[in-house]
């Protein structure tokens, strides 16, 4: 059952008054500025920096606020905020994954955003992106910078093979033969994760559950077919054999930028590390374009990113502070100061500058965001590719046949979704 918000704000505001975990009433004095904690999930090597200085831009336009930043490891933080906001308290701010947004709300953690001056500008943010911070018709985040997936290439070993970025998943097996053929390097490399798999289901017109019909769609026809080209691609000449190892990212990720293999399905968020490698010392070398297409002739991309968010149980001052820190850091000087300083994606269009967009990388994503497709609003949609991250690697690796490996992983699914019919 959802919380109400004004009992979950004088639960967390006992609570706080006790913990030193960087809540509403952390660190404020009687007559001094509001402190704002923020728990950014970043990169704290290439991304943090550019946070900080922003919040240091903001401090000294709003001297009555200050922000405690902290960055938390992506891979802790739902959980870390999950059981800070159930019980000790939470951070006024939380950099949300667009997965956890609706999950968050759900539970009466995140304050509703409709109206407030954090969303004064709404129509500025691209409307799909606000459709996924979205639940039970509430806008529940602040989109902060998006993500999709896309065909990334190395231009030269393109030119040489005389072959052009694929549309569909055949053309791409063709130009992996030739690529082979010509300069003696595998022309893709595929990924075993779940959320790489998506694009194919998307090809074939389907997911892995249909959450309108409330149905787990993981087996069906469609879903089989998708799943069958994701595998046919780890066979054949010019295609790399499947990596189902912990490091399997690592090495996809350095065999790419090391000019080893000619592409790979990566998103927005490696453009850093792309020109980093040797491959791409020119920058220009980096080649982006749509997904291929399935069966369908349709090509479909998952959207990720982050939205920032406000939690429902800081007191009034802080969150009226704090929806201010957000309408700052989603401004588009902001936006635009964070696509240059990290090769993010803006969520915005007014911060595709032309100053951004001379970065080929991020001229290349967004190019690709019209395909990229938004999540249902279903607070455990994210949970759904933890049962095929574990089942994709058996089957890829030739451990599990594809309806073995399917069947299990809709089994798991189904526990997730108990009220979703298989």
């Amino acid at each position: 059952m959802r919380r109400g918000i004004a009992a979950t704000a004088l639960v967390a505001s006992l609570a706080l008054a006790a913990t030193a975990c960087g809540g509403s009433d952390s660190g404020d004095s009687a007559d001094g500025p509001v402190t704002l904690t923020w728990w950014d999930t970043s990169n704290a090597t290439n991304e943090a920096p550019t946070y900080q200085a922003l919040i240091k831009d903001f401090e000294a336009a709003n001297k009555d606020i200050k922000v405690k930043y902290v960055n938390v490891p992506f891979d802790q933080a739902q959980n870390k905020f999950d059981t800070a906001a159930g019980s000790k308290g939470a951070p006024d701010i939380l950099r949300s994954e667009v997965g956890w947004t609706p999950a968050f709300a759900k539970k009466g953690y995140f304050l509703p955003l409709d109206g407030t001056e954090a969303l004064a500008e709404q129509d500025k943010f691209q409307p799909s992106l606000i459709e996924q911070a979205k639940y039970e018709d509430k806008v529940y985040g602040v989109p902060f910078t998006t993500d999709t997936l896309a065909l990334v290439y190395n231009k030269e070993l393109f030119e040489k093979a005389g072959v052009e970025a694929p549309k569909t998943w055949d053309d791409l097996k063709k130009a992996a033969a030739t690529i082979k053929d010509k300069t003696g390097v595998d022309g893709y490399w595929g990924s075993t994760q779940a959320y790489y798999a998506q694009t194919f289901l998307y090809g074939e017109g389907t997911d892995t559950v249909d959450a309108a019909a409330k149905k787990v769609t993981v087996t069906s026809p469609e879903a089989k077919k998708a799943y069958g080209t994701w595998l046919s691609l780890f066979d054949g000449k010019g295609l790399h054999k499947a990596d189902t190892t912990a490091d399997a990212y690592a090495h996809i990720q350095e065999a790419f930028v090391s000019g080893k293999v000619a592409s790979i399905v990566q998103g927005p968020w490696e453009i850093t590390n792309f020109y980093k490698g040797s491959a791409f010392k020119d920058k220009n070398n980096l080649g982006i374009a749509t997904v291929p297409a399935g069966s369908t002739g349709k090509a479909g991309a998952p959207t990720g990113g982050h939205n920032l968010s406000v939690y429902a149980g800081s007191n009034s001052a802080h969150q009226k502070a704090a929806l201010k820190f957000v309408n700052f850091m989603t401004s588009a000087k902001s936006q635009e100061t964070i696509a240059l300083k990290n090769s993010t994606l803006p969520t915005r269009d007014d911060a595709y500058t032309a100053e951004v967009k001379a970065d080929p990388g991020i001229a290349g994503f967004q190019g690709v965001l019209p395909a990229a497709q938004p999540r249902p609003a279903l607070p455990e949609y994210s949970s759904l590719w933890g049962p095929l991250d574990t089942e994709l690697p058996q089957i890829a690796g030739g451990k599990e046949s594809l309806d073995e490996g399917l069947g299990k992983a809709e089994t798991a699914i189904a526990k997730l979704v108990p009220d979703f019919a298989k």
